[in-house]
């Protein structure tokens, strides 16, 4: 069983060495896995990963929802973290965020407001950070970078890799401050030529598609922060290695 133990952040959930996890992931569409009628997304691949039998075993529950910006997060946040310890008594050992795309849209134009003010969308991400670390260790995914051509998205959201850079810079700094890894998934595939970033989008230019899911899969299990939770140890998970 976990325990757990006051830090300087507030509770922090101390999972016991060598056994399964409680794991939610809690955010957007890129969460829901969105885009990807084939295999579910990212975090519903990683799910069934842990699930095989020679696998760590980690229970993964996905609860992302469409549209979500960082203020509707924030407001299930802890209600989604008391209902997924699955055992009495028992809490999630680790939540993954992943939202703030929505928040940077901006409205009815190119030029038109951003969905989340920008001051204000500081202070949200900045709190549901806080708020996170409170319940149990985090990690961060970042946004997936769209397809500008596309847009506008449902006929009213105008996204831009401009002002996703902006807010995903914003969420990088305040999770560097607050020492949440966070994966930056963004740069990784504006790096990469357009062609190979436009083959991993649907054809509406913001989700990824099923090629998209697997990268960012790729991405996700490459990550020193998650692989940390993969290591084992006579065949169990050590969730402290490498941490």
């Amino acid at each position: 069983m976990q325990t757990l133990e006051l830090s300087s952040s507030g509770l922090v959930v101390q999972p016991k060495p060598f056994e399964s996890l409680r794991i939610i992931a809690l955010g957007d569409s890129l969460v829901y896995g969105f885009g990807d009628p084939e295999t579910g997304g990212w975090v519903e691949q990683l799910r069934r990963w842990w699930m095989l039998p020679d696998s760590c075993g980690h229970i993964l529950y996905n609860l992302g929802v469409r549209g979500d910006r960082t203020q509707q997060v924030a407001q299930r946040l802890e209600v989604e973290f008391r209902h997924r310890g699955e055992l009495r008594n028992r809490l999630p050992d680790l939540m993954i965020l992943s939202v703030g795309v929505n928040d940077s849209a901006r409205l009815k134009s190119n030029q038109g407001r951003n969905y989340t003010d920008f001051a204000v969308f500081k202070t949200e991400i900045a709190a549901l950070l806080a708020q996170a670390q409170k319940l149990c260790p985090v990690l961060f995914v970042g946004m997936v970078p769209v397809d500008e051509s596309k847009m506008p998205f449902l006929d009213c959201f105008y996204y831009n890799h401009i002002d996703q850079y902006r807010y995903k810079e914003v969420t990088k700094l305040a999770c560097q401050q607050r020492q949440i890894p966070y994966l930056d998934i963004f740069d990784q595939w504006m790096a990469r030529d357009e062609s190979w970033r436009l083959q991993r989008l649907g054809v509406d230019g913001l989700h990824p598609n099923t090629l998209g899911y697997q990268t960012l899969l790729a991405d996700v299990m490459n990550w020193e922060a998650l692989a940390a939770y993969n290591q084992k140890a006579n065949g169990k998970i050590n969730p402290h290695e490498g941490v």
